[in-house]
């Protein structure tokens, strides 16, 4: 490859509300891992399937949201002066290959580049060959969580940052449904199309699956061997790193007709990560919501 997109690429693909934006905060103090400031950047969605994610008004908001707003008392002029260098790299245009080498312009030697989508789990399989074919080497981490939790927590999410928190107070389980049949919710629910895609798409070496559950259960394994995938020294990662919370949901136990709702797609999705080889966690489906937050633990 004479001239590749980017020479070694690490992808975080994991579906919504699946623990990527822990790992996200976790692995940007890894020395050998790069971030650019905005950690989804959706490139390759705009790419191959909507480029409107990536319109000039999509961007001129983010950057307003995001980047135009500091503390003087606060802030250092260094800080803000790389923030609106970058700014200005991510409002130029055309949206193109040029566009995003320039949101990495800021790396130095760290030995990968990253760029974490929940919305490239939802890319086809000939967008992963694509981007194999274009990427001097490719690591692409794809992450899962119990379906049940997984819904729940989107769902609460979505609805907290529309200003509906309220609706599950007066919604019948119909509306519930309907809800989250909705493809921007339910279709990070379907795990095993997303990996039957990245399969047929990408490298056999190219791809590492991990569970939320698992992950959680012993951290320091888990990034081990997320490392380990890259080929990097181990690290280790300031406890109140590891310790914090992000993207958190509203508490709310999860009530037994949601899981009756969801438990003939359940065992289907277990049987399609079975048939692929995958193990999973046994409890999935099972699992208690008590309302003291736990399902949601440093998820994203």
């Amino acid at each position: 490859m004479d001239d590749p997109l980017i020479d070694r690429l690490f992808i975080g693909a994991g579906a919504m509300k699946a623990g990527t934006t822990w790992l996200y905060s976790v692995l940007d103090k890894h020395p050998d891992i790069f971030f650019s400031l905005e950690k989804e950047i959706h490139y390759f969605y705009a790419r191959h399937v909507r480029a409107d994610v990536l319109s000039e008004q999509a961007r001129l908001a983010n950057v307003q949201n995001k980047y135009l707003r500091f503390d003087p008392a606060r802030a250092s002029a260094g800080a803000i002066r790389n923030r609106l260098r970058w700014a200005a790299n991510y409002l130029d245009g055309p949206v193109d290959d040029h566009w995003y080498r320039g949101l990495f312009a800021f790396r130095r030697g760290q030995a990968w580049c990253a760029d974490f989508s929940n919305l490239y789990a939802l890319l086809p399989a000939e967008a992963w060959t694509n981007i194999a074919g274009r990427v001097g080497t490719l690591r692409v981490l794809y992450t899962m969580r119990d379906p049940v939790d997984r819904l729940w927590s989107h769902m609460k999410f979505h609805l907290a940052i529309t200003g509906r928190a309220d609706a599950l107070d007066s919604w019948k389980v119909d509306e519930v449904a309907r809800f989250i049949r909705q493809p921007f919710i339910w279709d990070n629910a379907e795990y095993g199309a997303a990996i039957r895609r990245m399969r047929a798409g990408l490298p056999e070496d190219a791809l590492m699956l991990a569970v939320h559950e698992d992950v959680h259960g012993d951290e320091a394994a888990a990034l081990q061997r997320i490392e380990t995938h890259l080929g990097i020294a181990h690290f280790t990662y300031p406890e109140a790193v590891l310790a914090q919370r992000v993207n958190s949901t509203p508490q709310r136990p999860i009530p037994q007709w949601f899981r009756d709702l969801l438990a003939p797609d359940v065992a289907r999705i277990k049987t399609e990560l079975a048939d692929l080889g995958i193990s999973i966690p046994e409890a999935w489906g099972d699992t208690v919501d008590t309302g003291n937050g736990a399902p949601d633990r440093k998820s994203a």
